[in-house]
């Protein structure tokens, strides 16, 4: 039996597909369930009712659940809630009206929705990475062996990149890897690797611990496959390996 946090993790890496389906079918039980009170509700109140619906989802799901519910919406609130009843054709110029003000505002809202979640979501992962940084910088001032913070590195490029694992070598005998720049970009065999739309390669890649120009080991990946990152959190991870092997460089002139 699946654990909690398992289906939890199951449902977020597959909340896409699920909002999209519900950005589709959503509307369509909304209407056909207004549809026996059509005689007596307001097409206009009907309407509010879908455009709402619309706003929930562009929330939860983005701007493409957003778009297809407001597409959805007009489609179903046509077929539903306009004279001639169950079909797809409208008699009256106010429900004509009616039908395009939901795509337009449903549009609208998704846009507002989706630019709100950008600069919310930006701004917790500011203060996410600095959180880090500070910490790291916490231990790295500390008398914390070097095995203890390379952990946290380790752990903190797990919950970053949503890796499935990373581990810390000193040195590097495998073949090379793909490889995380300091720019953000993923070189892959020569090219820039577009992450941003499909994840870093696997079955892993690497990100170096460099300080100084001089290579101390390398933070081996194993990213969720298809799991898009942006560049800003891959520049963060290799700047939170250049800390750690500033910190193993410390170690080794101290010895």
């Amino acid at each position: 039996m699946k654990s909690q946090t398992e289906m939890w993790t199951q449902l977020r890496r597959n909340r896409r597909p699920l909002t999209l389906a519900l950005a589709l079918l959503g509307p369509l039980i909304i209407a056909a369930v207004l549809s026996p009170f059509r005689g007596s509700f307001a097409t206009t109140a009907a309407a509010l009712v879908l455009i709402a619906a619309v706003v929930a989802l562009a929330v939860v799901g983005g701007r493409g659940a957003g778009y297809l519910a407001s597409l959805s919406s007009a489609l179903w609130f046509d077929f539903f809630l306009t004279r001639p009843y169950d079909r797809f054709a409208i008699s009256h110029r106010p429900d004509i009206e009616t039908t395009v003000a939901i795509v337009v505002v449903g549009v609208l809202v998704t846009e507002l929705a989706a630019r709100s979640r950008h600069h919310a979501r930006t701004s917790s992962e500011g203060f996410g990475y600095v959180e880090t940084f500070e910490s790291l910088s916490e231990l790295a001032a500390s008398p914390t062996p070097s095995p203890q913070i390379l952990e946290f590195v380790s752990s903190s490029l797990v919950e970053l990149l949503d890796l499935r694992a990373c581990r810390f070598e000193r040195l590097a005998t495998n073949p090379p890897l793909a490889r995380v720049l300091a720019s953000g970009v993923v070189d892959h065999v020569g090219l820039a690797w577009p992450v941003g739309e499909i994840g870093i390669p696997g079955p892993e890649a690497e990100i170096l611990a460099e300080w100084r120009g001089r290579v101390l080991g390398r933070f081996v990946i194993t990213p969720t496959p298809g799991a898009p990152v942006s560049i800003e959190r891959l520049s963060v991870a290799v700047s939170l390996a250049t800390l750690a092997a500033a910190s193993l460089d410390h170690e080794r002139r101290s010895v």
